[in-house]
């Protein structure tokens, strides 16, 4: 009788390197996170089309985030996007498959978690800068520790850490001050506090895999993994929740196809269909922005 499902054939295709590589069942479980990765993103995708005027800027941020991070559970489920490394620490073990694309995610993943919570909290994008490029210096440090043989490994780790803290200390005190303006402070802090809370974990995982060679290739895989579907999926969907009843108008996030023109006098037909629920603003048109003048 034919088996329902193939077994996994990508080890055999791709086959792992070093002494600690990645497992079958690790591949499956990574072939499980992309799943739920691309499912994720198909279901964002396919909601845009049903989206509010304001609520769309989410839809483009967590579609890309979610996009990105299939493409990366991908390559690492198939066992590709790797180096082998020889560790620091427990040397005996020998040397240690360290997969960069899980870094490529956070480099896309964490600024979109850093706008979708600095947009709608009217933080200024000079400050929206400054955490996304913290959050680059905390990844990209995480990344040279990694592939450091030496123990100087921990300087990098402790770089990455002080910019994780300068980044979770601005998100909250910044962000709070806004949201607070605009009546929505119980939902953001509610997601600050969760995308923090999983963000306090990171450093903790990196330490006992990538850094300190303490578990496997596989059950690091698993933290990790678990993480990134809690942070991206499960936050993206949290998100679309919460935002259904925010004021647009009143958080001057009204996104047409005219751009941004909450601000601006002006008629417009999108914004006119939804005003009673996101709260938009009409106006007259300028003769100049619509038909000519007879």
């Amino acid at each position: 009788m034919p088996a329902i499902f193939e077994r996994n054939h990508a080890l055999d295709t791709n086959p792992p390197a070093g002494h600690q590589h990645l497992s079958e069942n690790g591949s499956d479980w990574l072939w499980t996170v992309t799943a739920i990765y691309g499912f994720s993103f198909l279901s964002f995708f396919a909601l845009s089309f049903f989206a509010r005027a304001g609520e769309k800027i989410f839809h483009y941020l967590f579609t890309i985030a979610l996009l990105v991070g299939t493409i990366g559970w991908y390559a690492m489920a198939a066992d590709l996007a790797f180096v082998v490394v020889e560790p620091a620490e427990h040397v005996s073990r020998g040397d240690r498959q360290i997969f960069w694309a899980k870094y490529v995610n956070w480099v896309v993943e964490f600024p979109v978690i850093i706008l979708a919570l600095g947009i709608p909290s009217g933080v200024s994008w000079a400050t929206l800068v400054y955490q996304t490029a913290l959050s680059w210096v905390w990844v990209v440090s995480y990344l040279v520790g990694a592939f450091t043989r030496t123990n100087y490994k921990w300087g990098f780790f402790a770089f990455g850490t002080v910019a994780w803290l300068f980044l979770a200390f601005s998100t909250l005190r910044d962000g709070s001050i806004g949201a607070r303006r605009f009546d929505i402070g119980r939902d953001f802090f509610t997601l600050a506090g969760w995308v923090n809370l999983l963000w306090l974990l990171y450093p903790i995982a990196w330490g006992v895999s990538d850094g300190g060679n303490r578990i496997g290739v596989t059950p690091s895989f698993i933290f990790f993994g678990i993480l990134d579907v809690l942070l991206i999926p499960l936050t993206a969907f949290a998100f679309l929740a919460f935002a259904r009843r925010w004021d647009y108008g009143r958080l001057n996030l009204a996104f047409t196809q005219y751009g941004r023109v909450n601000s601006q006098q002006g008629t417009f037909p999108e914004k006119q269909a939804v005003s009673g629920a996101a709260g938009g603003v009409t106006g007259t048109v300028p003769p100049a922005a619509s038909e000519p003048v007879a």
